[in-house]
């Protein structure tokens, strides 16, 4: 069983990437924005917890997100592993993946971080804005504020990866086949 995290900061390609992995690798997208979404439109125990939270303009705490991610993983459980899209975003989120995996007898197999320069990274959110719609992907003030907000918060977690030895570092520039190719290359070099 393979289990990814896909990993790095706003622009760097992970949408795109996901969906080709997906795919190729027969794996079970988990984005956690998705299963909120999901959670709390069907009005479910752990939805109406995170909706709760959201309702009053809080964080929904890591044990709620643990809680639908076991629930996700635990209801598919005939695939051939799963990518984490957007978890974990903290170091003590990813030492609570870690417990997760660690009680359905499974590891994460590796954290896959696309490594884009910053100008890079402003240029593809700017033309993203001019067709996605998001707001946040227009403003050059708040897509700086997220890549700073992905530099402070959520990079930590590929140290801490790293520190497994599970961190792989992988060049996201160039086209989209042959970033693709070298995420495959990593994947193929540790399933």
């Amino acid at each position: 069983m393979i289990n990814l995290i896909l990993f790095g900061p706003p622009g760097s390609g992970k949408g795109t990437q996901a969906k080709l992995l997906v795919e190729k690798y027969k794996l079970h997208h988990i984005s956690t924005g998705d299963i909120f979404r999901r959670e709390m439109k069907n009005d479910t125990d752990l939805g109406k917890e995170a909706k709760s939270y959201i309702a009053k303009g809080a964080l929904v705490p890591d044990s709620v997100t643990i809680g639908m991610l076991r629930k996700e993983v635990e209801s598919n459980p005939d695939v051939a592993g799963y990518i984490f899209d957007g978890f974990p975003r903290t170091v003590p989120q990813a030492e609570a993946l870690d417990t997760l995996m660690k009680e359905l007898n499974q590891s994460i197999s590796c954290l896959l971080e696309l490594k884009v320069q910053d100008d890079e990274l402003r240029n593809r959110l700017m033309e993203r804005g001019k067709t996605s719609g998001r707001a946040d992907d227009v403003d050059p003030n708040v897509i700086n504020d997220r890549i700073s907000v992905y530099k402070e918060k959520t990079l930590p977690v590929a140290n801490h990866y790293a520190g497994q030895n599970k961190a792989n570092e992988v060049n996201g520039i160039g086209t989209i086949e042959e970033v693709f190719g070298r995420l495959s290359e990593r994947i193929d070099a540790v399933s």
